[in-house]
């Protein structure tokens, strides 16, 4: 009984459970087609908006490509503007070159027809000057090729005596203008410059108070005096001159370093090696400065400004060098001077010039061996120093080595002659002197027809004597002119040299 009722609820339970599987599955699927219809639904939407979208995209891209188009068919019709314009002018001108050939054509055709009148005139005409020609022989009894050359002769004996008279009036006409205003210049040039001599340039007389210092001067055994000529490198000469002694050397500023060191030491009364070697050190630093301070108070004394500093202290350094006996310093202010003075009363830029006039000689004191010339040496310093071109070429052109570009370069070399060549200025040696007044009268003995020559005036005056009966007046003054282009050309003088050429005529006769 238990069993069955046990068998009956299971078949109750089973027919419950099957009843609710078909209600949840029932369920199932009429929420799947909902579903499946909603999805069919979006997808529809979804479909109509990408095809709008497709065809949004489609217009703007149909209206971009017709733009472009558009743009390609403008610049289409421009070329094809362009190409009949040129292709208009293309015809023009060849319609104008035809034209053109067709008028050259009938002037060539013009040409040749006179062309060939003009050769037979000239046929015509050498036949009748062959004609005249004969004519003219047997009538005055020469042929064409005599008469020629007696002609040729005459003219060219008329040509020799004008062309001299012309040289002679041109020469006279210059001589009373630039001469006249460039001796007016120079004249007040030197007038108003005053300086002092030539000065002694390898030795400096050291005085003492008294004999008995030169014994401790030299030392003992001499050291001393040889650690103070090795200290200065300069020789210092004791001798028997009475409260004196000779420093001697060609370096000038070792000279006053030496000096100003004796002098010290000699007051102070301490003399020995190492007392010479500190002072002798100080006194390098003195001088320096004092070289310095020269440079600067000279600049500043000629209102020469803005220069390197280095250039400063070369022009300070000039102080102590001399050329010819001729104080270096004082030469360059002198030449400084001069040259303003003459660049103002020119009308050039008298500042360009005092300057270009303090720097001329600053190569001959150069910081380290060199081989080039002076002037050629300083122009390199002055470009390195950034002068001014013209400044450059003043320095470097005043004793020729380049050419002049600018009118400053001949006035500086002007000044640079007239200070060194003034009475006074330089001390010459006695044999480079004499050799200069033989190699001037040899020079003008060397002309055919020169009997005599004498140098007179120092050198500045040479008077030229010749034959009267060999050489004619304008030959005497063409000769004079030779003689000035080669002394110019082939030597070396200060200042100038005036050529005096003199032809006399003698009649002797004797009463018996």
């Amino acid at each position: 009984m238990e069993t069955i009722t046990l068998i009956v609820g299971a078949i109750a339970l089973l027919v419950g459970a099957g009843g609710s599987y078909f209600l949840w599955d029932f369920a199932l699927s009429k929420k799947k087609q909902r579903i499946i219809e909603e999805g069919k639904l979006d997808a529809e939407v979804i479909k109509k908006d990408k095809i709008l979208q497709a065809k949004e995209k489609f217009l703007q891209l149909k209206s971009e490509h017709e733009e472009i188009i558009n743009e390609k068919n403008q610049k289409i019709a421009h070329a094809e503007n362009r190409i009949k314009q040129k292709e208009s002018s293309l015809n023009q001108r060849i319609e104008e070159t035809q034209r053109t050939k067709k008028d050259l054509e009938n002037q060539r055709e013009n040409l040749t027809l006179q062309l060939d009148h003009l050769q037979r005139k000239t046929e015509e005409l050498d036949k009748l000057h062959k004609e005249q020609v004969k004519n003219l022989e047997v009538v005055s009894g020469l042929s064409a090729e005599e008469a020629k050359a007696q002609l040729v002769e005459s003219l060219v004996g008329e040509a020799h005596t004008e062309a001299a008279s012309q040289i002679n009036e041109i020469i006279e006409e210059a001589k009373l203008t630039a001469n006249k205003k460039a001796k007016k210049l120079v004249i007040e040039a030197i007038q108003r410059v005053a300086t002092e001599t030539t000065i002694e340039n390898a030795v400096t007389v050291f005085h003492i108070e008294n004999d008995d210092m030169k014994g401790r001067i030299i030392g003992r055994e001499g050291r001393n005096i040889r650690a103070l000529e090795a200290a200065t490198g300069i020789e210092i000469i004791v001798d028997d001159t009475p409260e004196a002694i000779i420093l001697s050397g060609f370096d000038p500023v070792k000279r006053e370093i030496a000096r100003l060191s004796l002098h010290q030491l000699v007051t102070d009364g301490r003399i020995h090696p190492a007392r010479i070697e500190e002072v002798v050190n100080k006194t390098k630093k003195q001088v320096e400065e004092e070289i310095i301070e020269i440079g600067k108070r000279t600049t500043i004394d000629l209102g020469v400004h803005g220069l390197h500093p280095e250039l400063v202290r070369m022009v300070g350094r000039m102080k102590y060098r001399s050329s010819y006996g001729q104080n270096l310093l004082q030469h360059s202010r002198e030449v400084a001077n001069l040259s303003a003075i003459m660049a103002s009363e020119l009308g050039l830029n008298a500042k360009l010039a005092k300057r270009a006039g303090l720097l001329h000689d600053i190569g001959k004191i150069p910081e380290e061996e060199t081989e080039l010339p002076h002037a050629i040496y300083g122009m390199q310093l002055a470009e390195k120093f950034k002068e001014k071109p013209e400044v450059c070429n003043a320095i470097g052109a005043h004793h020729e080595e380049v050419e002049m570009n600018n009118l400053i370069s001949p006035i500086v070399q002007v000044c640079d002659a007239i200070s060194g060549a003034r009475p006074g200025a330089r001390r010459e040696i006695v044999e480079s002197y004499i050799k200069r007044l033989k190699d001037l009268e040899a020079l003008a003995l060397s002309y055919p027809g020169v009997l005599k020559t004498y140098a007179i005036q120092a050198g500045r005056e040479l008077r030229v004597i010749v034959g009267s009966e060999k050489m004619t007046d304008e030959e005497a003054n063409n000769l004079s002119i030779e003689i000035a282009n080669r002394i110019q050309d082939e030597m070396t003088y200060p200042g100038q040299v005036k050529i005096t050429v003199i032809r006399e005529t003698r009649a002797v006769n004797y009463a018996k």
